[in-house]
């Protein structure tokens, strides 16, 4: 049973509704409004029901009862001729406010209300639900608490409304569907890891090898594209992860285990994500053309943005993270302004696709990578971009004949690694660009298989991704044979094997403060943490 809630200083719709049940009332006498109270019940005989002060329970006219039923159903049905539940995953997920659609819906249904044939008798049908000892307790009559039939929807008082919408919605962010319920108890950026608490207070010292599993999350229905730890120290036990199974989910990878949350704001494959640098937003590109900002805690989205063409790589803007760059199925790459949701910029390339985005130290140059390679040489596989200008800076970077899925920025050095199908990274210097032939990192596999789920990977292969630890020493890589591989940066010296998975190995992701501690991720959906 709903209430029917009225306040005494309300608004004009408020006393239009007071007086209604005035009039309706108007033949009953009382002695003391903060004493007594009679109701009279009109009936098609015209009979009266006058209840006792200690006692309040009227049997309400049938034909009354089906009267406002039918009539409260034909108004719902005609202000909701569309209120058929949808499948979300048969369409993209819009932007919409459930909160204010919600009291939207209250407004327009209080409207049979105000009609001048169930004045009368609307007011005959409400019984005092919360008040117990009668009338004579000394409650205001302008705020007791009724209850109506069910057939009847409640009337919510217009500053009821403004105040709940206020505090639930933003109306410039609306939230998206997010799997769980949002409470205070489930904050995720409020808490800090009592496992990386101890390392906080001290500089991060040598990166260590990781070679015992900690613990396995699964979750995922789908390949896990990348996985990467939150930059925020204290908010790095959070692990990200994106998935062809259109989502992407926030994990606690430090103590429990335990998936924290889940995003579906996607429609298509999620193929990257990565955190901002403030560690709040979240930069996912899909195959469903969009790249979207989307935030931790509350799973609104601050951004979409359709490129027009398949995302395989979204980059934010190292020294400006409100500028992002998203590459992928076109011959293009675009730079959009998340704050104004506009693009600022367009790199054309004429290539086919690009697999990959990374930008340079300060932000002035970045680098793409693209599956064009021609049978005599491979002068467009790497190009080199000036942000500011949108020009070509070289494109005779890497001359061999292999696509290049992943790049790899080193966090001291000006330079760079490049993860290629020919089975082994090569290293590049970046001022000026030139390959070292002498130094490469091999002993892994990109694979040549193709994928399960459809999808056409550069040459056939896995895009297998590498990554540097945050002191620049180790460097690792994952495997089409399910392994991680950890190098010797210096020497290109092979340092340890995991045999973490049975399928494909997509990433490592070696944890910024915690030492000796990564995460990886496999083409069957499986998730692991080493130490």
């Amino acid at each position: 049973m709903s209430s029917l809630v009225a306040y005494e200083d309300s608004e004009s719709e408020d006393e239009s509704q007071d007086h209604a049940e005035e009039g309706a009332s108007a033949s009953a006498q009382t002695e003391s409004s903060e004493q007594s109270q009679e109701v009279e019940v009109c009936n098609n005989n015209n009979s009266k029901l006058t209840p006792s002060p200690q006692s309040f329970t009227p049997v309400p006219d049938q034909t009354v009862l089906d009267y406002h039923r039918n009539t409260s159903e034909r108004s719902s049905s005609s202000l909701h001729p569309h209120s058929q539940p949808q499948s979300c995953s048969d369409r993209e997920i819009k932007y919409c406010s459930s909160k204010t659609t919600q009291d939207k819906h209250f407004r327009d249904a209080a409207a049979p209300l105000s009609l001048p044939a169930t004045q009368g008798k609307i007011s005959s049908l409400q019984t005092l639900s919360h008040t117990p000892q009668g009338f004579c307790d000394g409650v205001n009559p302008a705020k007791r608490h009724f209850t109506v039939p069910s057939g009847i929807r409640p009337y919510i008082p217009k500053r009821q409304r403004l105040a709940t919408s206020v505090e639930t919605v933003d109306p410039k962010y609306p939230a998206e569907q997010v799997a769980g319920n949002w409470t205070g108890e489930n904050q995720i950026l409020s808490d800090v890891s009592v496992r990386v608490k101890p390392y906080l207070a001290h500089k991060p010292g040598a990166a260590g090898i990781p070679r015992r599993l900690l613990m396995s999350l699964g979750g995922h229905h789908g390949p896990v594209n990348t996985v990467q730890w939150c930059p925020v120290p204290h908010l790095s036990h959070l692990l990200l992860s994106a998935s062809m199974d259109k989502t992407f989910k926030v994990w606690d990878g430090a103590e429990s285990g335990r998936c924290l949350r889940v995003y579906t704001c996607h429609s298509g494959a999620v193929r990257d994500a990565c955190w901002t640098p403030c560690g709040r937003h979240l930069l996912t590109g899909s195959f469903d053309n969009t790249a979207v900002i989307t935030d931790v805690e509350t799973g609104q989205q601050i951004a979409k943005l359709d490129n027009q063409f398949k995302v395989m790589c979204a980059v934010l803007h190292p020294s400006n993270p409100d500028v992002f760059l998203c590459g992928g199925y076109s011959s293009v790459v675009k730079a959009w302004d998340s704050r104004s949701c506009k693009m600022v910029k367009v790199y054309k390339a004429g290539i086919q696709q690009t697999l990959d985005i990374l930008f340079l130290r300060g932000g002035v140059d970045f680098i793409t990578s693209s599956d064009c390679v021609s049978r005599d040489s491979a002068d467009r596989t790497l190009i080199a971009w000036d942000y500011q200008t949108t020009a070509k800076v070289s494109n005779q970077i890497y001359h061999e004949r292999y696509t290049c899925p992943s790049l790899a920025l080193h966090p001291l050095e000006e330079s760079f690694v490049a993860q290629t199908n020919g089975n082994y990274m090569a290293v590049f210097s970046s001022q000026p660009y030139r390959m070292n032939k002498k130094r490469r990192y091999e002993g892994h596999k990109e694979g040549m298989q193709e994928s399960s789920e459809g999808t056409i990977w550069p040459r056939g292969g896995y895009a297998v991704q590498c990554e540097f630890s945050l002191d620049g020493t180790i460097l690792a890589s994952g495997s089409a044979t399910g392994c991680a591989h950890f190098y010797d940066y210096h020497n290109a010296r092979m340092l340890h094997t995991l045999h973490a998975h049975s399928q494909p190995c997509l990433c490592v992701s070696q944890h910024p403060i915690l030492p000796a501690t990564a995460a990886t991720c496999d083409w069957a959906g499986e998730i692991k943490i080493w130490n």
